[in-house]
């Protein structure tokens, strides 16, 4: 018996749907697997021209956007995460913020004191330092004292120094509450190289001309990103200059970090989980 052309055509639709589910399958299946992966550890020498002639260098570990949830970050998750950090032996942790996952579906956030107790593990020679992300005023004062029971210096619109580094932590300018000229009047104060420390990098647009390293996350380098074009969606409200990893500017360095979890969705694509690794001195 022949086979009729038509019967042959629709075998052949049946089987490039049947490619195409798969296909799809497998890249929803490798978006979940990289969202939960084990951050990419990114570096950078930084030689600052005024660093103290006496001070040795520092090692700098930037984290963000843990986003503490299941799946993706969880708490087990972040504990290994919290080990190769202290394996790294900084002198100064900083975390730039969004602790919580509060705009998720399809993940079980953790709790407030669970999300930041893995964090009392960390070990630095001049200890940890974090400012508020957006995801964190929905609870602003638990975020605070979960900081403060793990030992980590919570800066919210003010300067401290630690070694020969002026910390200048801004709070979240998503949310519209930073708070940069005290902060400048301050870190002036105090002296010091200065490291500027947010979690939204449009606080930067606030800072023209300041000579500091910038660190920032927020934008999780958009979380899905595509060849060539990039990703589509960056949370910035001055434009996609400082939406991802090291700008260089006239005066200033940035470095905006992926971050380690994920908002919305539990899925990454070409946007992995990173930290950084600042080496800075003469």
């Amino acid at each position: 018996m022949v086979r009729r052309p038509f019967a042959q055509a629709g075998t052949m639709r049946r089987s490039y749907g049947l490619i195409a589910a798969a296909a799809l399958a497998l890249l929803a299946l490798h978006m979940v697997l990289l969202a939960s992966a084990m951050p990419v550890v990114r570096r950078l020498d930084l030689h600052v021209r005024d660093w103290p002639a006496q001070a040795p260098p520092m090692r700098l570990v930037l984290l963000s956007d843990l986003h503490v949830a299941v799946p993706g970050d969880s708490i087990a998750h972040l504990t290994h995460v919290v080990a190769r950090v202290n394996a790294l032996h900084p002198d100064l942790v900083l975390l730039a913020g969004d602790y919580l996952s509060t705009k998720s579906y399809l993940m079980a956030p953790a709790s407030t004191a669970q999300a930041i107790a893995p964090l009392a593990a960390l070990r630095a020679r001049l200890g940890t330092v974090a400012v508020y992300g957006n995801h964190d005023h929905a609870d602003r004062d638990a975020v605070a004292a979960a900081l403060a029971a793990a030992r980590i210096t919570l800066l919210d619109n003010r300067a401290l120094r630690r070694g020969p580094l002026a910390i200048l932590g801004i709070s979240d300018a998503a949310t519209g509450l930073d708070r940069e000229a005290p902060v400048l009047a301050q870190a002036a104060a105090i002296g010091g190289v200065p490291v500027v420390l947010t979690h939204s990098p449009d606080a930067f647009a606030q800072l023209p001309g300041l000579s500091a390293l910038l660190l920032a996350g927020h934008t999780h380098c958009g979380q899905v990103s595509f060849p060539l074009i990039g990703a589509p969606m960056l949370d910035l409200r001055h434009g996609r200059h400082y939406g991802c990893g090291i700008v260089r500017d006239p005066t200033s360095i940035a470095v905006v970090t992926a971050g380690l979890g994920t908002s919305n969705l539990p899925i990454r694509l070409g946007a992995p989980p990173d930290l950084w690794v600042i080496d800075i001195g003469r």
